[in-house]
C-alpha cells in the first residue's frame, strides 16, 4: 500500500484538504488557523506545503495529510486511505492482490446494497400511516432527527426488498451477505422502525428494527446478523453523528439502546453513543477514544449493569481510558424516559458522574450490611477484586484507604487479604513494566519536542542536547532522534516526518531568535525535562517499593528506599 499511499499524497495539496476542515490563512510560507482538536481563540494550527505537514500547538497533535484525517474523522489508516483517494481519484484496487481485491469488490457491493435498502425504508415510511404515527407521534422523533440518523420502516409483506433490491441488480447471495435476508430468501426485518448502523465515516453498515406493534413471537429489536461490514462486538452506533461533539466536550457518553441515543440527539445531547446494550468490548472504547479518553456510562445499576460495569473497568484500563459512570433516578428506567419528562434531567445526570471504581464500590456498599462482619467480608471481598486490577499504584492506595475507612479498618488488613485472595478470588495480576522510552502521546513529552526543534535548527543547542545523558528523552521519537544527533545519522535533506514536524514547530515557535535567546530557552528546557525525567523515575522506584513492602522482601525494600532518598536529594537540592 506503500505506492498507493505515495499516489494519493502527491495528487492532493495538504492545505486544500485541510481547508475543508478549518479556515486557513497564509502566514509566510505557511498557513495557520484555528485548532479543530481545541477550543482555542488564537490560531495555533499551522500547515506546511513545502513540507506537506500539519502541527497543532494547542493540541500538540501533527503529521500528515493521512495522520490529520485519522484524527478529524476517527478513522484507522486504511479508512483515511479509501477516504483520500476517493478524493484523489485514484483506484486502489490496482495496488491490492487479488485476494484483497475481491474483499474491496464484495465490501463495495455490500454497501451498494446497504444504501439502497436504507432509501428503499425511507420511502416505505413515508407513505405508511402507521409507521408515521408510530415514529413521529408515539416515539417522538421529528423530522430533523429522522432525516440525521436516515430513519425508515420495513414493510410487513414477505419479500418486497428482496425483490426491489433484485430490480436493482443484486443477487440473492449478496442480498444475504449484507444480512437483509432470512434463511428462507425473504425480507429478515418486517413491521419495523428501520435505523441504519453506520460506520465512523457515515457508510451503512447494517439496520436495527424496533417492531412498531408488539408481537410476542416476534423479538422487540432485530439487528443486522454479522457480516462483512457489520460485527457488533466493533460496532459504536451513532459515532458518526456524534464524533464532533465528542471531541468538541472531550467526553463521550455510552448508554444501552439505540432509541437513547436518538432521544439524545433530539434533545441536543449529541455525545451520546451506544453499544450493543451491554456487551462492550475494547474494540469499542478504543473506536471511541480516538475522540476522546473520557467515558462516561449511564447502564442500569441492576446485577447485569453491575458486572457489565466490572469488566469496562478492567478493559478501560488497558484502553487508557478515564470511565465514569451515570447514575439514573429511579423513576426513570432509561434516558429516553427521563428525556421524555425534560431533557434538563438526563443532562443533570450526565454532569453528576462519578469515577467509575468509586460507583461500583458504592454498589458493593449497598447491596452488604457493612454493620455485620459477613456484609464486611462479601464487600471487601467485591471491592478488592476490582482494585487490584488497577494498574498504577496511586489509585491502588487510594482506594485501599477510602475502603478501611468505610469499614472502620486498618489498611495493612486489607494489603493482607487482597495478597491472600489472589491466587483465588483475585484475578492474577498484570505485571506492567514500564520503560522510559515508552510508546505515548506526542503531548506527553512537549518539553522534549521544544528542545529538539531548537537543535536541529541551531548548533549551540544542538552541543548542549549533545552534552546530556539521552536517557532523559523519554519519547522513542524523541529518543531516537538524540541518538542519531549523538551518531551523525541524521539527514535533513530527506528527514523523517517526526523531524518535518519540528522543523515546522521551529519555524513557527523560534523563527527569528538569536542564538543566545535560543540556548537560555534550551538551558530551561533541559532543567524541566531533567526534573520529569526524575519524578518519572521516583514513581517507578515507588511502585517497586510497594511490590516489594507487599510480599515482605525487606533488603528489596532497603534497597529501594536509598535509591528513592538519594533521588529525593536530586530532586530538591535546587
Amino acid at each position: 500500500m506503500q505506492d498507493a499511499k505515495e499516489e494519493v499524497r502527491g495528487r492532493l495539496a495538504i492545505e486544500d484538504i485541510i481547508g475543508e476542515y478549518i479556515e486557513l490563512k497564509r502566514a509566510g510560507r505557511n498557513f495557520k488557523g484555528l485548532s479543530p482538536f481545541t477550543t482555542e481563540k488564537t490560531p495555533s494550527f499551522f500547515v506546511s506545503p513545502e513540507k506537506n505537514i500539519w502541527h497543532d500547538f494547542s493540541s500538540n497533535k501533527g503529521g500528515d495529510i493521512f495522520s490529520f484525517i485519522m484524527e478529524v474523522e476517527g478513522l484507522g489508516f486504511r479508512e483515511a486511505l479509501e477516504l483520500l483517494a476517493r478524493k484523489a481519484n485514484v483506484d486502489l484496487s490496482l495496488y491490492k492482490t487479488d485476494k484483497h481485491r475481491d474483499i474491496a469488490k464484495k465490501k463495495q457491493r455490500l454497501f451498494e446494497i446497504n444504501k439502497w435498502a436504507a432509501k428503499f425504508f425511507q420511502h416505505q415510511m413515508i407513505n405508511n400511516r402507521s409507521a408515521v404515527e408510530y415514529i413521529f407521534k408515539k416515539r417522538k422523533i421529528n423530522k430533523n432527527i429522522a432525516m440525521r440518523f436516515s430513519v425508515g420502516y420495513a414493510p410487513n409483506k414477505n419479500n418486497i426488498l428482496v425483490d426491489f433490491l433484485k430490480k436493482k441488480g443484486f443477487t440473492p447471495q449478496e442480498i444475504s451477505e449484507a444480512g437483509l435476508s432470512n434463511r428462507f430468501g425473504g425480507d429478515l426485518f418486517k413491521n419495523r422502525m428501520m435505523i441504519p448502523l453506520m460506520d465512523v465515516s457515515g457508510g451503512i453498515v447494517g439496520f436495527t428494527g424496533r417492531i412498531i406493534e408488539d408481537d410476542p413471537n416476534a423479538p422487540k429489536y432485530l439487528n443486522t446478523p454479522q457480516t462483512l461490514l457489520y460485527d457488533k462486538s466493533w460496532h459504536v452506533f451513532g459515532l458518526a453523528q456524534a464524533k464532533a461533539s465528542i471531541r468538541q466536550h472531550d467526553y463521550a457518553v455510552i448508554v444501552e439502546g439505540n432509541l437513547d441515543v436518538v432521544s439524545s440527539h433530539q434533545a441536543g445531547i449529541n455525545y451520546v453513543v451506544a453499544t450493543a446494550g451491554t456487551a462492550m468490548t475494547i474494540h469499542h472504547l478504543k473506536i471511541i477514544g480516538r475522540f476522546s479518553k473520557n467515558i462516561r456510562l449511564a447502564f442500569d445499576s441492576d446485577k447485569a449493569g453491575l458486572a457489565a460495569t466490572e469488566r469496562a473497568i478492567s478493559i478501560a484500563q488497558e484502553a487508557g481510558i478515564d470511565l465514569s459512570v451515570i447514575s439514573l433516578p429511579d423513576y426513570a428506567k432509561d434516558p429516553d424516559e427521563l428525556i421524555q419528562r425534560d431533557p434538563k434531567l438526563w443532562q443533570g445526570a450526565i454532569d453528576a458522574y462519578e469515577p467509575a471504581v468509586d460507583w461500583i464500590l458504592r454498589q458493593y456498599c449497598k447491596n452488604n450490611d457493612i454493620s455485620t462482619a459477613a456484609g464486611k467480608r462479601a464487600y471487601t471481598t467485591a471491592g478488592l477484586a476490582v482494585i487490584y486490577n488497577l494498574q498504577d499504584p496511586v489509585e491502588r492506595d487510594h482506594y485501599l484507604r477510602k475502603m478501611a475507612e468505610k469499614i472502620e479498618t486498618d489498611i495493612e488488613v486489607l494489603r493482607a487479604k487482597m495478597k491472600n485472595n489472589s491466587d483465588t478470588e483475585i484475578a492474577h495480576r498484570k505485571v506492567v513494566k514500564v520503560n522510559p522510552q515508552h510508546k505515548s502521546t506526542q503531548s506527553e513529552f512537549e518539553l522534549e519536542d521544544n528542545l529538539l526543534a531548537l537543535g536541529i535548527t541551531n548548533k549551540y543547542v544542538c552541543d548542549l542536547i549533545l552534552d546530556e545523558p539521552i536517557e532523559i528523552f523519554r519519547g522513542d521519537n524523541q529518543y531516537n532522534l538524540v541518538n542519531s544527533l549523538k551518531n551523525n545519522l541524521l539527514d535533513l535533506q530527506n528527514p523523517p516526518e517526526y523531524v518535518k514536524i519540528l522543523l515546522l514547530r521551529a519555524d513557527a515557535r523560534y523563527a527569528g531568535w538569536n542564538d543566545q535567546d535560543c540556548r537560555n530557552e534550551a538551558s530551561r528546557l533541559i532543567r524541566r525535562i531533567k526534573d520529569e525525567y526524575k519524578k518519572q523515575k521516583k514513581e517507578l522506584l515507588t511502585a517497586a517499593l510497594r511490590d516489594a513492602e507487599d510480599v515482605g522482601d525487606d533488603a528489596k525494600t532497603r534497597e529501594l528506599l536509598k535509591k528513592i532518598q538519594a533521588l529525593n536529594k536530586e530532586i530538591y537540592s535546587r
